[in-house]
Formats: structure tokens, sequence, C-alpha cells
């Protein structure tokens, strides 16, 4: 396969799943605006600094190793921490490659 086949492949590829994935994600999620976005930015937030206290909650009294309950407290908590931000990337994502409609900023 020649190369100016290669890139016409590929560019055709790219349309093909920008419209697959528009037509897939845009009706099952309404249109955003950076305020319908907040709600989430403050969850990841919140679940951040939830990581963050319970790590923190480790150096309380005790300063050796931490037991398996509060390893595994830990362990939960950044697996949240984790999925919301993956989670956002992934929204960022489709915001980014126009999968998304998304309302006109004020101001």
């Amino acid at each position: 396969m020649h190369t100016s086949d290669s890139n016409r492949l590929l560019l055709e590829l790219e349309k093909k799943r920008r419209d697959i994935n528009r037509a897939i994600i845009n009706p099952r999620i309404d249109e955003l605006s950076l305020d319908d976005l907040e709600p989430i930015l403050s969850m990841v937030a919140n679940a951040r600094a939830d990581y963050l206290c319970a790590l923190f909650a480790l150096t309380t009294g005790d300063t050796g190793i931490p037991n398996e309950d509060q390893v595994e407290e830990l362990r939960l908590r950044r697996q949240t921490f984790d999925e919301l931000v993956s989670a956002v990337n992934a929204l960022e994502t489709v915001i980014q490659r126009g999968y998304l409609d998304v309302k006109a900023s004020r101001g």
C-alpha cells in the first residue's frame, strides 16, 4: 500500500470513527455547558480530597506501617478517585473530538 493510500485510509478511518462516536454518544448526553460540568469537577475534587485525607489519617497516632484495614480504605479511595479522573478524561476527549454538542459560553 502506498503512503498516499495509507494516508487516505487513515483520514477516512478518522471521519468514520468521529461519525460513529457522535451518532452513538451525542443523543445520549444533553448538550453541555461549563455550568453542567461544575458538579462533576467538584465530585472529582472531593474524591481527591478524601483520598489525601485518608493518607494523612494513616499518620495520626501510630507512626508504624498501616494495618490491612487502613490500607484497604486508602485503596478504595484511590480507586474511586482514579475512576472519576478516567471518566472526566473520557468526557474531555469526546468534547475535543466533537462527539458531543456543547453550548456556546456567554461572556
